[in-house]
């Protein structure tokens, strides 16, 4: 009976660590299914060999810790190094990319493709891809940038 309860919580313990795997590598359920069936045989072994209320306990605890273990992992994950970032920032919360883009705001440029309303201009020097604020424009018009807003420069025909 000892032997029963140790082994039980042995693989509760295991189960544990496989939904942490789980949250952690994707596999496709496979870890998913692994732990159910771990969860599982550990219910198993505590009804068959140890007591139903044994059993109703550690169930009650599954039903407890599972779900919070999720809920934490998942928050978890969301903050760690582990998953990408969704934006490249500096400490000061300003993007090196805005920096860089706020830099073209009203310089002039010449339109490399037709902008309808997307496409391609050369900028300071640089092929940058531009967008109007609705019209068309032809190739080799010359554009003057009146917005950034994100990742966007927004042109328009130079008066």
């Amino acid at each position: 009976m000892n032997n029963a309860i140790n082994l039980t919580i042995i693989l509760q313990l295991v189960g544990i660590l496989v939904i942490i795997a789980e949250i952690i590598i994707p596999s496709g359920g496979i870890l998913a299914i692994l732990a159910i069936g771990v969860f599982g045989y550990s219910l198993y072994i505590v009804f068959s060999q140890v007591s139903a209320t044994a059993g109703m306990l550690f169930v009650m605890a599954d039903l407890v810790i599972i779900p919070v273990l999720v809920y934490v992992g998942i928050k978890f994950l969301a903050k760690s190094p582990v998953t990408l970032s969704t934006r490249l920032s500096r400490k000061d919360g300003v993007t090196s990319q805005d920096v860089e883009q706020n830099a073209f705001l009203g310089m002039e440029g010449l339109a490399v493709t037709d902008l309808r309303p997307a496409g391609v201009a050369i900028i300071d020097q640089q092929r940058i891809d531009v967008v109007t604020r609705g019209e068309y424009l032809e190739k080799e018009t010359e554009i003057v940038v009146t917005a950034v807003r994100g990742n966007q420069i927004v042109v328009k025909q130079k008066e």
